[in-house]
């Protein structure tokens, strides 16, 4: 997740995060619209992980329990391009949460 426009990538993280809201029709985009700048940071450049390999022993790991930030986490897991995480995955999330 590197971009030479930090800002930008922060807002497809928010933007993303609204979208999943709006979609489900409830549901609350703070935790991800609040992070986006931090993760940016964070996945750009201070963690050693590579997404093409999960199983990487050494990996720093980020562990974030919370509800409200579950679409948020889904869409990290996509833009840093962790293999079997689509888009489509994030609107079966969105789903979820409708059926729910």
């Amino acid at each position: 997740m590197s971009s030479s426009n930090p800002a930008a990538l922060a807002n497809v993280l928010r933007g993303l995060a609204i979208d999943a809201v709006e979609t489900a029709g409830h549901g609350h985009p703070g935790a991800a619209m609040g992070m986006a700048d931090i993760a940016v940071g964070l996945f750009g450049k201070h963690l050693r992980f590579d997404a093409a390999d999960p199983n990487w022993f050494d990996r720093d790991r980020v562990v974030l329990s919370n509800g409200h930030a579950a679409i948020f986490l889904y869409s990290l897991l996509w833009l840093t391009g962790t293999p079997g995480i689509e888009l489509e995955d994030l609107k079966e999330r969105v789903d979820y949460a409708r059926s729910s």
